[in-house]
C-alpha cells in the first residue's frame, strides 16, 4: 500500500493525541484512506521535555524547516495554539507546498480569509474539523450533509469548560471560584480562563459555524457576548424552580421574515428535559434546524486529547485520500463570494427574560418595578417573591439581616419571567430598575428560550 508522510507541529495533548492514533492504529487508518498515513516527523520547542509516547527514532525534531523543506511530507497537522506564531507557521507550511489540518479555532476566527486565500492560489487545502466541537463532527455535517438544506437555526454548548463550571455550581452547590479551580485541576481549564467564561471561546466557534451554514463573515468580536458573569449560584437556584436550567447558548438564528440573522453568545434559561438543558460536564452540543432534515442533535466531548485527536486523524485522512481537496475548492471558504444575509443588530432581537433584584422589603416596591416594564413595553409571565429569611423576622440589626446600612429595610429576593420584548428594551428597563433606591446590589437579566425542543 503506498505511502502518505505526514508531520505533526505542536507535541502537546492533541498533538500527542494524534501520534498515538497515527503509531497504533496504523492499519485501521489505512483502511480508511486507502494508503498508509506515515508519521516522518513530529516538531516541539523542547526536546527535554518529558513526553507520554515514545516516538520512533528520527521523528521527534525541534527544527521547523526539516518539516518544510522536505518534499516528501505532504500532510501536516497544525497544533499550535494562539495566533502567533501560529499564523506565521500555517502562512509557511501552506507555502511549502503541504497541505494543513487544523485545530486552533482562534486562528480561523481571526485569519481565517488570509489562510485561505492563500491555499487557494498555492493549491493547497486546509481542514479544520477539530476547530469546533472536538470529537464532534459538525463542520462536515453542516458543511457537506447539510447541503440540501437553508439551516434555519444553530444553537449550542461550545465550550466544555463553561459548561463543567455551571454543572458544578449546580449540581454541588459550589461558588464560581471553586468550580473554576476544579475545572483547572482537572485541565478542562487554563491558568487564565478568561476566554471560556467570558464567552469568547464560544464566540470564536459561532463565528466559524455562522461562515459555513450561512456564508456570512463575521468578525467574533462583534459577536454579543456575555459569559459566567452575568449570573450567580441562586440564579441557579432559581431557574431550577422555575423550572429552567442555565446553559452558556451560542445562537444563530435565520429569522424568515427579514431574512436577517441573529448572532449571539449568553446565558440562557433552557427547560428542563430539553436536549440542551441535559448536557453535562465538559461536553458539547449542537441543535441544527434545517429546512428539509428537520431537527438533529449532537453531543459529545468538545475537548481533551483522544476526542480532539479523532477530528484530526479524521481530516488528516480525508486529505490522504483526495477528499478534502474536493469540498475544499466546491465550499469556497472565505473567499470573496457574498452573502446577501444581514447581521441582526443585538438590541433588535427578540426573547424572553429572566429578570432578578434584590428589593427592600416594604410597600410599593413592586408597583415601581412593574410600571418601569410597562413603560418599556416589558411584559411580566410570572413573578416569585419569597419571604425574607427566618432571621430576618426575627428584629434582629446584624449586618447578616439587612442589606448593610443602619436602620435600612429588609431585603427580599424578587423573580421576574417576562414575555418576548426586544433586547433593547428589557436592558433599558433593568438599568433603570437597578438605579432605583429600592433595589439593592447589582440586578440581573438572562436570556430564556423559547424554542420546543431545544
Amino acid at each position: 500500500m503506498e505511502k502518505t508522510r505526514v508531520a505533526i507541529v505542536g507535541m502537546g495533548t492533541v498533538g500527542t493525541g494524534v501520534a498515538k492514533l497515527l503509531l497504533d492504529h496504523g492499519d485501521r487508518l489505512a483502511r480508511h484512506a486507502g494508503r498508509v498515513l506515515w508519521l516522518e516527523k513530529a516538531t516541539v520547542r523542547d526536546l527535554k521535555k518529558n513526553r507520554s509516547i515514545q516516538l520512533p527514532k528520527g521523528v521527534l525534531t525541534d527544527d521547523l524547516n526539516s518539516v518544510l523543506q522536505d518534499p516528501n511530507i505532504e500532510v501536516v497537522a497544525h497544533l499550535v495554539g494562539g495566533i502567533e506564531p501560529a499564523r506565521t507557521i500555517m502562512l509557511q507550511l501552506l507555502d511549502a507546498g503541504k497541505d494543513v489540518v487544523t485545530a486552533n479555532k482562534a486562528l480561523l476566527a481571526e485569519h481565517g480569509e488570509e489562510l485561505f486565500d492563500r491555499a487557494r492560489a498555492l493549491g493547497r487545502t486546509i481542514a479544520f474539523e477539530a476547530s469546533v466541537g472536538g470529537g464532534i463532527p459538525i463542520i462536515a455535517n453542516i458543511s457537506q450533509c447539510f447541503s440540501a438544506n437553508q439551516i434555519r437555526s444553530l444553537r449550542g454548548i461550545l465550550n466544555g469548560t463553561s459548561n463543567y463550571i455551571i454543572t458544578q455550581m449546580e449540581e454541588q452547590g459550589e461558588d464560581y471560584a471553586d468550580a473554576v479551580r476544579h475545572a483547572q485541576e482537572l485541565g478542562y481549564a487554563e491558568a487564565d480562563p478568561t476566554m471560556d467564561v467570558d464567552g469568547s471561546d464560544a464566540a470564536q466557534k459561532l463565528a466559524i459555524l455562522a461562515h459555513l451554514a450561512f456564508g456570512v463573515r463575521v468578525k467574533w468580536r462583534e459577536i454579543h457576548r456575555r459569559g459566567l458573569e452575568a449570573f450567580q449560584l441562586a440564579d441557579l437556584r432559581y431557574a431550577s424552580e422555575l423550572g429552567y436550567r442555565i446553559k452558556l447558548i451560542a445562537t444563530a438564528h435565520l429569522h424568515e421574515e427579514t431574512g436577517q440573522l441573529e448572532l449571539h453568545v449568553s446565558p440562557t434559561l433552557i427547560r428542563k428535559g430539553r436536549p440542551l438543558a441535559e448536557v453535562r460536564g465538559a461536553y458539547n452540543a449542537i441543535l441544527v434546524v434545517g429546512d428539509a432534515v428537520g431537527d438533529m442533535f449532537f453531543h459529545g466531548k468538545g475537548a481533551g486529547q483522544m476526542p480532539t485527536a479523532s477530528a484530526v486523524v479524521a481530516d488528516m485522512i480525508d486529505t490522504a485520500a483526495g477528499r478534502t481537496d474536493i469540498t475544499f475548492r466546491r465550499l469556497e471558504l472565505w473567499s470573496d463570494r457574498e452573502s446577501k444575509i444581514e447581521i441582526l443588530p443585538y438590541e433588535h432581537s427578540k426573547g424572553r427574560y429572566y429578570m432578578r433584584f434584590h428589593v427592600a422589603d416594604e410597600p410599593g416596591v413592586l408597583s415601581q418595578i412593574t410600571g418601569i416594564l410597562g413603560k418599556h413595553q416589558v411584559s411580566i409571565a410570572s413573578i416569585i417573591q419569597h419571604e425574607p429569611e427566618p432571621e430576618q423576622t426575627t428584629g434582629s440589626s446584624s449586618d447578616e439581616s439587612r442589606d448593610g446600612r443602619e436602620g435600612s429595610p429588609l431585603t427580599v429576593p424578587l423573580v421576574i419571567m417576562t414575555h418576548q420584548a426586544t433586547e433593547s428594551a428589557a436592558m433599558a428597563a433593568n438599568t433603570e430598575i437597578r438605579n432605583l433606591a429600592s433595589v439593592r446590589d447589582e440586578a440581573v437579566y438572562l436570556r430564556v428560550s423559547e424554542g420546543d425542543k431545544a
